[in-house]
């Protein structure tokens, strides 16, 4: 489907328009009616489009951005780019996706999570940590462990939502996947009790970091 026009692509969305798939996307703050087992097939049976992917994000809707980042070419946008493209996105579901499909894939990645680390917008440094918990778990090489310890139990406990959990989550990745500090990170999550009565379906994992981190690390160790 090359050569597709964003006019063509806002039609075709338009049409898997579903106001169900909307009512529960806006329960979690995502504003987009399309079903996202569509939406991924569509992104297949386009293809790689940079060209079209971008002209997709400039619309600023939410499903186009959310079709844009599975149809781009995440190591051809610049940093400046993704900095701005993290620093303008609202739904959550699209910074998730940029975070985890793009920026982690990126040349810029590293450079990125050290400045939106220390960025005073908490939705920005949500991404700095949710890319410093992607280093936990697969290139820990380098890393302060015991100073991400240090800010999760100073900070997390009265951080904004986003930012909380993606400090739970680090807080988390480093229990289960470093034994050496799984015990403070435990004492941590215990403690600041962050996430505790976080409702949690059956037979899923509950948000809270000691829970989190016990069950992850029985599953690995084949208890």
């Amino acid at each position: 489907m090359a050569g597709t026009t964003v006019a063509e692509v806002m039609a075709e969305l338009a049409a898997l328009e579903d106001p169900k798939a909307r009512a529960v996307n806006e329960r979690h703050g995502d504003d987009h009616g399309v079903n996202l087992g569509r939406l991924r097939a569509l992104a297949k049976r386009l293809k790689t489009q940079h060209d079209l992917a971008r002209g997709l994000w400039e619309t600023d809707d939410t499903a186009a951005r959310l079709l844009a980042l599975l149809i781009c070419r995440p190591k051809a946008f610049e940093r400046a780019e993704l900095d701005a493209m993290v620093r303008e996105t609202c739904a959550p579901k699209v910074h998730d996706w940029l975070v985890n499909y793009v920026v982690k894939k990126s040349p810029h990645a590293e450079a990125l999570r050290l400045a939106w680390l220390a960025d005073p917008d908490p939705v920005v440094a949500s991404a700095g940590w949710a890319l410093t918990t992607e280093r936990v778990a697969k290139r820990p090489e380098g890393l302060d462990l015991a100073g991400l310890l240090d800010v999760i139990d100073a900070q997390m406990k009265d951080a904004p939502e986003r930012l909380q959990w993606a400090m739970n989550h680090c807080l988390a990745q480093i229990g289960i996947e470093h034994s050496e500090h799984r015990t403070r990170a435990l004492g941590i999550g215990e403690r600041l009790q962050v996430l505790k009565d976080y409702p949690t379906s059956p037979g899923c994992t509950s948000p809270y970091a000691p829970v989190w981190i016990t069950e992850m690390v029985r599953r690995k160790e084949g208890a």
